[in-house]
């Protein structure tokens, strides 16, 4: 095919006036003398009433941000008008010829909605956010209260109840413990996304801070007879600096996780440098933390999502649902760490929870 002869026989006229934009000639003083089709779609009116109109009319600072637009060879953001008034937003490049502006104008309102209402959504969501946590109190004690008193009828301190009376308070103490449990989870995930959410850089030692974590969870790893083993052979440089406390909220809730999808066997926690390729910078900069366990693995359809609770409510049950708050709480502490967080896992064959986080020295 002679594209030339193709090229050739194309009308720019014809061109212009069909594309998909809104095209505007406009005089140095702003004089509209020529509009294609869109333009009269986009502005509710012909081209012949565009035409002879002061392009300031049907946009705000027209004339300003074509020259801005021109002079800096990028797109700008603004208001327009129809010619009976209705205000939208448009997105307008403009090049200069001789004594005109040539203009394309492409409406964005829906997409400006849709980004105003995330923006919206999200401000509320931190607010939200906010409020759970200062109110964390509120939620907890009631509930520290029904687990004391509970607990205190079951020791007797009450007075003597029968079995049946101990059978319902043992009920009563089980499931408030259970909800104690799903709220701090809750609150610790909200306070993670939260504006309230701190990151202090300390230096301390990461070996004595695992091994804290295990510690706090010795009597649940004894009574499933899990054993913990240690990897710390490719890692010499046990002072970090980062956010401890929030380095024992991601051990604990990743340590909670395969704990749970452990029933026996073993649990190792592998510490080392990433590789220079996967941080694209001086490894050591970097410290990677591996827990990997020898559980029931999680599916497929189980890993989508794994790290987002909010997509897995439709589709969780209770158990699930506070893994994924514990999870969504790791990655969001993680992400704002400036670090990374991965799983790999087979059924049957158990998983492994990886992250890597910056331990750089603060300047």
């Amino acid at each position: 095919m002679n594209f030339t002869n193709l090229f050739s026989n194309i009308n720019p006229k014809e061109v212009i006036k069909n594309l998909p934009d809104a095209v505007f000639v406009v005089e140095l003083d702003g004089n509209i003398v020529w509009a294609n089709d869109k333009a009269a779609i986009i502005f509710e009116t012909r081209t012949s009433d565009l035409k002879g109109l002061n392009f300031d009319e049907i946009v705000a600072n027209g004339l300003e941000l074509a020259e801005k637009s021109y002079s800096r060879r990028n797109s700008v953001v603004t208001g327009a008008f129809t010619i009976e008034g209705k205000e939208f937003f448009i997105e307008m490049n403009a090049k200069k010829y001789i004594e005109q502006y040539f203009i394309t104008i492409r409406d964005i309102t829906a997409m400006t909605n849709v980004l105003s209402n995330a923006e919206k959504t999200g401000r509320l969501n931190k607010e939200k956010n906010i409020m759970l946590v200062k109110l964390s109190n509120e939620f907890k004690s009631p509930i520290q209260s029904i687990i004391g008193f509970s607990q205190a009828l079951l020791d007797g301190l009450g007075g003597e109840i029968n079995d049946k009376q101990s059978k319902y308070v043992k009920i009563i103490n089980k499931n408030s413990t259970e909800l104690l449990y799903f709220i701090e989870k809750f609150l610790e995930f909200s306070q993670a996304e939260s504006s309230l959410f701190k990151y202090n850089i300390q230096s301390f030692d990461i070996i004595n801070t695992i091994q804290s974590v295990v510690k706090n969870n010795e009597n649940i790893l004894n009574t499933k007879n899990i054993i913990v083993d240690y990897d710390f052979e490719d890692f010499n440089k046990k002072i970090i600096y980062n956010d401890e406390n929030l380095i024992k909220i991601i051990l604990q809730n990743l340590l909670e996780t395969s704990i749970k999808l452990t029933d026996i066997g073993a649990i190792t926690i592998k510490v080392d440098n990433p590789e220079s390729d996967i941080v694209e910078q001086n490894s050591e900069n970097y410290i990677r933390i591996a827990i990997t366990d020898t559980g029931v693995g999680l599916a497929e359809s189980e890993i989508n999502g794994i790290f987002e609770p909010y997509t897995q409510l439709d589709k969780s049950t209770k158990r699930n649902i506070i893994r994924s708050i514990s999870l969504g709480t790791v990655s969001t502490i993680v992400k704002r760490m400036g670090g990374t967080i991965d799983v790999k896992s087979e059924v049957m064959k158990g998983s492994t929870f990886t992250v890597i986080l910056p331990v750089r020295k603060p300047e």
